[in-house]
């Protein structure tokens, strides 16, 4: 059971509600391991506890736990759900099989239990509130692993990449962006109407565009055309 904000924890009495404190919620999956936590960063006076009744409006929640199990993937989704707070995992031990889960559930920040100090804590606290991501040097280049085994395996045959639109696509973007319409645009590249459509209906639902407008907007701000 994750367990918050238990009686004898309380938050730190000074300065409650500085605006240049940072809230804090702290989750754990037994007492001992909340009594830990909180008692390193209660008295750091760069951080404000909140209470149970105020965690929903804490800035960042650190979750605190053995190993990524169904219940702290519930709670990582529960959390992920509410976009005022970032999530920290604080975790015993971590499988490369959980790290694209905890990356799905919305989590930013990863630190192994063995190396939470108080300074590593509150680093890990404070980048988070800075919006920057904390992972071990192992567990970052497993991700790079994983980035590229995805564009190899999903992006590559399709002459595809995750930054960059294929020649076909940077073209008909281009004379959108020119003003010409499907029939148009069908004629200038020798293409069907409907590879038209069907090419930009692509670029939009990659990229999870609205619209072609929305598509050029992207593509000219990233440089693409």
């Amino acid at each position: 059971m994750i367990v918050q904000m238990p009686g004898g924890a309380a938050p730190a009495p000074a300065a409650v509600g500085r605006p240049d404190r940072v809230t804090l919620a702290v989750y754990a999956q037994d007492l001992v391991l909340h009594i830990g936590i909180v008692q390193q960063l209660r008295q750091r006076p760069e951080l404000e506890l909140v209470s149970e009744g105020e965690a929903d409006g804490a800035q960042i929640s650190l979750v605190v736990v053995d190993s990524v199990d169904d219940e702290v993937t519930s709670l990582l989704q529960r959390l992920q759900r509410n976009t005022g707070t970032r999530t920290g995992l604080v975790v015993g031990t971590f499988e490369s099989a959980a790290l694209q889960r905890v990356i799905e559930c919305g989590v930013g920040a990863v630190l192994r239990r063995a190396e939470a100090d108080q300074d590593r804590l509150l680093h890990l606290v404070l980048a988070l509130a800075k919006g920057e991501g904390v992972l071990p040097g192992d567990l970052l280049g497993k991700l790079l692993t994983h980035v590229g085994s995805l564009q190899r395996s999903a992006l590559d045959p399709r002459g595809l990449s995750l930054s960059t639109l294929t020649a076909r696509e940077a073209d008909m973007l281009r004379l959108v962006a020119e003003g010409l319409d499907t029939a148009e645009i069908a004629a200038k590249t020798s293409y069907s109407e409907r590879t038209v459509k069907n090419v930009l209906h692509e670029v939009t639902t990659r990229l999870q565009l609205r619209n072609r407008a929305h598509a050029v907007g992207y593509a000219l701000r990233n440089g693409l055309i």
